[in-house]
């Protein structure tokens, strides 16, 4: 678990630091934010680490639509290429960078608590 991350994604007007990466070398400074326990990071973790990766695939999609499935679709506008030609550049695109499964429609199993 990266316990900053958490932090920066979940309290993001949080004031703390952190010694190490342990959850014992959190220094907790905001007042207006209860600090977190330690089981309430470790429960955000899976979500923070799924929109993390999310965001990475979006990014390499939009990339790679850019540079692939763009140029075929003003092709196919044009007249010099068909639709299906651009859907199936579109769907390669999808298939090389597939979304994560989302943690939340998992079942989850007992993990024991590393980050203390």
């Amino acid at each position: 678990m990266d316990i900053t991350l958490v932090l920066t994604k979940r309290y993001p007007d949080a004031e703390w630091t952190l010694n190490g990466d342990k959850y014992s070398g959190l220094t907790w400074l905001s007042t207006d934010v209860d600090k977190p326990s330690l089981e309430d990071l470790e429960a955000e973790w899976a979500q923070v680490e799924y929109e993390v990766e999310c965001a990475r695939v979006e990014e390499l999609r939009r990339q790679a639509y850019m540079v692939g499935s763009d140029p075929i679709f003003f092709s196919w506008q044009r007249g010099e290429a068909t639709e299906q030609d651009w859907l199936d550049e579109v769907g390669g695109i999808k298939a090389a960078h597939p979304y994560p499964v989302d943690p939340s429609t998992l079942v989850s199993g007992g993990e024991s608590s590393q980050w203390l």
